[in-house]
This record gives C-alpha cells, structure tokens and sequence, in this order.
C-alpha cells in the first residue's frame, strides 16, 4: 500500500526527560495540531527532530524513543547541541525567518550556520532514504528543510515529493542578497510540488526561479531539463469541526461546570456587562508586529476618551525563541509599551491590557476566543496566521469582529474583516473604533460568510487538495517519462538506421546541437560538433540538413567545410552541398522599414535587448535583458506587431528569448518537404528544441523519428534532456 511520508523540522508529539524517564505527548500548535487529524487518516510516517539533544540521550534512550514513537508512525531525528544552535537558531531562525520576512536588518550570514543547515538536511535525507518504498509519497515542510527535496531527488529519483512553505516567500529583491540562494531554489526544485499559501508568494518565488536561475515557465509549470515542476498556492485551513464544536460544548455548561479561567471571564462580564474585550493572540516574535499594535492602541485611546473604562485589550504573547538577542529586545519592548499605556490610562477600577507572558491550555484559548467581541490580528508580515481563522470559527452566535492585517496571508480569503495597513497606527485605531460600533446584524452578515468558507476550506481539504496535486503530478512526469529515449528505444532507432539505405538528417541549431548563449554570435561550433557532423557524413547512405533559424551567412561560414546541406532563416534560404544559396520562395522585404522602428522602441525601452536583421526577417533578441521585464516588453512588442502586421502577410514568431516577424508561410516544415521533394528516404531523423521545431514534426510523414530537446509539451515521439543527449546519440550512428 502507498504510503505518505510527512517530514517537519520537530514531531507532531512532544518528548521530554525526567528523572530518567522518557515520556511522549501530543504537541499542541502549528503544523502538528493542524495535520494531526489528516496525518491519522492516511497509513503515514512522520519524520522529525526529537526535540532532545543527542548528547542527552545513551543508545538505550534512542532505542526507547524509538519504539514508544513508532506506535505512533513517528521516526525521530536526534540532533547535537552544536547542531541545534546552528541549523535551528543559527541558519532558520536568524537568517531564512528574518529574511524571509523582510526583516533584513536581522538577518545574519554566517557561514557555520549554513555548513551545518546543510548537515542537518543531509541526515534527514539520510533517515528517509532509509526507510522510503517503492509508491510512497514524501511531503516535506517548511523553510528548515530547504535543500532536502534535492537530496532526497538524488538517491531516489522515481519518489514523488511534495513541498510545503509556511512562511512568505520574499521577493526577487529581498531573496537575492542571500549567498545561498541558489542553492536554496535548486533544493526546493528537487520536489515535484510546490505549495505556498498565497498566489504572491508563488508568484515571488517563480520569479526568483526564473531570474537567478534562468528556468522558464509555462503557466505554474518550471520546466527543467529532465523534469517538470508545478508551483501552486494552497491557503491551509484550521480544524473547523474542532473549534466550532468545542465553543458550542462549553457555553452549552452551566456556570458551575465551566473551566476556571471561563469562570473568571464570565464574573468580569457580570460586573461589567457594557465593556468590550479586544483579543491580541501571538507568538512573541518581531514579525507579529506587537509593539505597532500597541502604539495603535494608545492611539485610539488617546483620540476616543469616551471609550476610556468601556474596552479592554487582552494581550496574550506566547514565548518564542527566547535565546535570540532580538527577542529578548523585544519582549522589554513589549513590556515597557504595556506599562505606559497601564499607567498612563488605568485606575485600581480599570486596566487598558490585561498582559499574560505565557502559553494557555486549548479549552482557554477557546474560552477567550468566545469571550472576546474582537480580534485584533497585525502582524507585519505572516504567512498565513490561523489565529484570525481560529477566532472566526468559535463565533458561534456569528457576532464579533476581526481585525486583520493585509500583510497577513489570511487576508486574501478574508476580505470580510476589518483590513488594515499594520504600520498605519491611524488607519488601525480607526478600524477599532468603526468594530466597537459595528452593529451586530452587520457583524452577522460577514461572519457568516467567513464561516462558511473557513467550514467548505478546512484544513483535511487543503491537505487533500495538496495531495490531489501532488498525484497528479505523478501522471505529468510518467506521460513525459514515457517519450523519453530510453536504451530500448534507442536501440530500436540504431537497428532502424542500420537497416535503411537513404537516411536522413534534418537537425535544427541552437538549443539542439549547441547551447543557448547569450550573443548569439558567440555559438560557433566546437570541434566535438564538427566532429559528430564530419562522422555523419562520412557515410553515403547519409544526408544531413542543419535546418535552423539562423542567417545564411553564419551558417555559411561555420560549416563551409563540411558535407552538410543547409537550411536558413527557418526555411527561407536552402544550400545543398556543392550549390549556391537559393530562395524557397520569392519574398519581398520592404515591409521592414515599417516594422523596424517599432522594434527599435522596444530595443531603447528594454536594456540588452537588441535587433538581428536577417535577409527576409527582424529578430528581436532579449536573452540578455532582465527575464521578468523582457518577458513584459515580449507581450508588448508582440501585441503591437499584430496591430501593425495586419495587412502586410507577415507573421510573429515567438521563440526562446527572441520574437521573430518575417513572411507568412516559411517554417520548418515546408522546408523540410521542399528538400525532401521526390526522394524516398526509409530512415528520417528529426531533431529541435523549440515552437518553431514543431512545424517540422508535423509535416514529416508519421514514420519519421522526431525528437524534442527539453521537457516542453511537444508533437514530437520522442524527448531528450539536452544538448550533451542530442551529441551522445548522433555519435552513435556510424
């Protein structure tokens, strides 16, 4: 039976130590709390960090926690001190989160933080390897574990992997300055899912992709050279069911039956049934944005006296990461604003923020959520933040208000909410005032639509979304796999040529038989290629055609001295070996001192872009440019090309890098049939990288052997990864 493989920096369960005892609990909170549910209804393996140091541990405590873990499909990663320090707090913790969360003046480079990040997932490769079958599915999270989708990819190429970021994905500006950021993208292109919570972090990291490492893409779709990989954004869910019913469970008690803390709640209500309680839930960390909210407080307190006495904000903040300078900075912080704002406002009858410095059990966190008539929920920047869900969900009479911050990934499904600018203190005092006095039938109309998508969106359909593509991802490499040229079928080719007596070449250039470089001047053969042509056409069974869309004075010079017949400018002009440069058709081209100086606006507007005027054609190159504002000017010259082109029988080609406008009519394949006239050839190989290839594929007759370089979709049978395959298999027929 295929099983998932869920990998996370710590387990879903909590190991602790004492008195020489082992013990193992349920963790509460983040991705434990919120895949529990989903996790136990698959046949799963959960691999993880222990959460104890491994000097800590003898071998009988290893083998211990092991045993008690795998009654719970758990296997445990054990990490040293040194490691803890460096790959946790060091490289995730004082690097990727403040990176990744554009607190750039936070982040460190230090080069032993990546050393050892980089050991760290190599043991967790080195866990997985261990115990992953043939069918399993493997679905790493989080921004810990960045390079191990590669690692894994390596040893295992066949496993299909799922990737998972909880955190934003910064933009191309911000991600750029880390020194391993190639490194980085190359890890996490090891998957074959991509997953973000937000179509803008999907979008940044696409961009990166493409900018730092030059892949392009189609759609959501990177296409590498063996592989494809799809980027999508599913927004994770909260246990619906959970929280709603667990509200409903304790209002339906009696006062006598209900917890301790709700008791505490409930008397303050009864003194004082006129005041509104603001709820603040977070983790004590600078991304949450807690000191901003607080001035934000002050603030609506400061300009609305008539509300001194009348609201109450309950500040709960989590400890986090308390052996972290600035956490420590900014808990004093945090501590200082609240006792202003305490001293400046409050009386002994009354205080602004009830302040708790401390985690709080499930059934009180609930109790508050139920209690509260607002959230206020800031952060400056958050991935998803499924506090602003989780309060939503406990409305059970549907009143209440969020407050939400748009830098928070849950605004792009919240937009009910207040949503507030977090660094705009105004706009955040106002947006307390207008939910004070929000009327309760217009609270209603908006919690219950935010109920219904939370309830439709819940955390089991975003896992199951996830795995749903994920599988599918499985059929797109298998229908790739399949045109791949495996021995067999190339062996079937080779016997094939063996056996025929008129064999024919027809081998497109750039991207086929040389790689892509940025000035295309630069792309002269070398001597492996002259060699592979000169073997080729040693043979007199053989003809070979190099049938390109370069000009026929380039392709001239280069082979010159070779026994290739060649096709240029994508079928415009043909030379047989021997013959002068012929015309397929008669062209005019007048037509360019129309169409020139629309391109040349396009070549002062996009820098390293530059025009290539062939005999019958203008080729407008970008290669050079910067992609993201090359792709933008590309759709631009392309949209005013076709306004222009209307009447004047000319066509747009849209190439690697380039956008071609010549004739309408002269492709590929007309050229290809043109050569081939009358002669009967009973082997044909074609062989090319691009769009304009297709054209040749589709008119050669079906028993033609045509093959795509790359991984792109294609009418072609057959597929290579790249140029290196191209050389290695026309060195084989001798």
């Amino acid at each position: 039976m295929e099983r998932l493989i869920i990998v996370s920096n710590r387990l879903p369960l909590s190991i602790t130590r004492k008195d020489g005892n082992i013990s193992v609990t349920p963790s509460v909170g983040g991705l434990a709390t919120g895949m529990k549910s989903f996790y136990k209804s698959y046949e799963s393996l959960w691999v993880g960090w222990s959460g104890i140091n491994e000097e800590n541990l003898s071998n009988e405590d290893k083998a211990l926690i092991t045993d008690k873990l795998s009654i719970e499909n758990c296997v445990p990663i054990h990490l040293t001190e040194d490691e803890v320090d460096n790959y946790y707090y060091g490289f995730s913790n004082k690097t990727l989160w403040p990176l990744f969360h554009y607190f750039t003046q936070n982040t460190k480079y230090v080069n032993k933080y990546w050393d050892i990040y980089k050991k760290v997932n190599e043991k967790f490769a080195e866990t997985i390897l261990e115990i992953v079958r043939p069918g399993d599915r493997i679905w790493i999270h989080d921004y810990h574990l960045m390079l191990l989708p590669e690692l894994v990819r390596a040893k295992s190429p066949k496993v299909l992997i799922g990737f998972f970021m909880h955190i934003p994905f910064p933009s191309y500006e911000v991600f750029r300055v880390l020194p391993w950021r190639n490194d980085i993208l190359n890890g996490i292109l090891g998957a074959d899912l991509v997953g973000f919570h937000t179509y803008d972090y999907e979008r940044h990291f696409m961009s990166c992709v493409r900018r730092l490492l030059g892949h392009e893409s189609v759609f959501n779709l990177i296409r590498l050279q063996n592989r494809t990989v799809k980027v999508d954004n599913f927004p994770m869910g909260i246990d619906y069911q959970k929280f709603k019913k667990t509200a409903e469970e304790q209002q339906s008690r009696d006062m006598r039956s209900r917890s301790t803390f709700q008791q505490e709640i409930d008397r303050y209500f009864l003194a004082m049934p006129e005041r509104k309680l603001i709820l603040s839930i977070d983790r004590l960390d600078y991304s949450k944005g807690i000191a901003r909210r607080l001035e934000a407080y002050n603030l609506f307190l400061k300009r609305n006296p008539e509300y001194l006495k009348k609201i109450t904000l309950v500040l709960l903040a989590v400890p986090s990461r308390e052996g972290i300078d600035q956490y420590q900075q900014m808990r004093e912080e945090v501590d200082k604003l609240v006792g202003q704002i305490n001293g400046k406002y409050g009386d002994i009858n009354w205080i602004p923020i009830w302040y708790f410095y401390r985690s709080l059990p499930f059934d009180s966190l609930i109790s508050l959520y139920s209690s509260c008539d607002m959230a206020l929920v800031t952060p400056v920047r958050d991935g998803m933040n499924l506090v602003s869900k989780e309060y939503i969900a406990c409305r059970t009479q549907q009143t209440g208000v969020l407050i939400l911050s748009e830098m928070a990934g849950a605004s792009k499904e919240m937009g009910e909410a207040l949503i507030v600018n977090p660094h705009n203190r105004k706009e955040v005092a106002n947006a307390i005032r207008e939910a004070i006095e929000m009327p309760e039938e217009e609270q209603v109309k908006r919690n219950k639509v935010l109920q219904e998508r939370l309830e439709s969106y819940d955390v089991i359909k975003w896992a199951q979304d996830f795995m749903n593509s994920l599988i599918k991802m499985e059929e797109i490499q298998e229908k790739q796999h399949v045109k791949r040229i495996s021995l067999r079928i190339e062996g079937k080719i080779l016997e094939h040529y063996q056996n025929a007596e008129q064999r024919l070449f027809l081998i497109d250039y750039d991207g086929t038989l040389v790689n892509f470089v940025k000035n295309p001047a630069d792309a002269k053969p070398d001597e492996e290629l002259y060699a592979i042509i000169n073997q080729l056409t040693t043979n007199p069974k053989n003809t070979v055609v190099i049938i390109s869309g370069r000009d026929q004075e380039s392709l001239g010079q280069w082979f010159a001295n070779t026994k290739v017949h060649l096709i240029a400018e994508h079928g415009v002009w043909m030379r047989r070996v021997g013959k002068d440069w012929i015309v397929n058709e008669p062209l005019k081209n007048e037509w360019k001192e129309t169409v020139r100086p629309s391109m040349q606006f396009y070549v002062d507007r996009t820098p390293g872009s530059f025009i290539e005027e062939k005999q019958y054609s203008l080729v407008w190159h970008y290669r050079k440019s910067d992609p993201d504002l090359g792709m933008m000017r590309a759709v631009e010259l392309k949209d005013e090309l076709r306004n222009l082109v209307q009447n004047l029988n000319l066509e747009i080609m849209d190439g690697r890098k380039v956008v071609e406008i010549k004739p309408i009519g002269i492709n590929k394949g007309r050229a290809a049939m043109r050569f081939i006239g009358t002669t009967t050839y009973d082997f044909i190989l074609a062989v090319g990288d691009d769009r304009t290839d297709e054209h040749m594929f589709e008119y050669l007759p079906p028993e033609a052997r045509t093959v795509k370089v790359g991984m792109q979709n294609t009418q072609a049978r057959y597929s290579v990864q790249g140029v290196s395959n191209v050389r290695e298999l026309l060195n084989k027929f001798d």
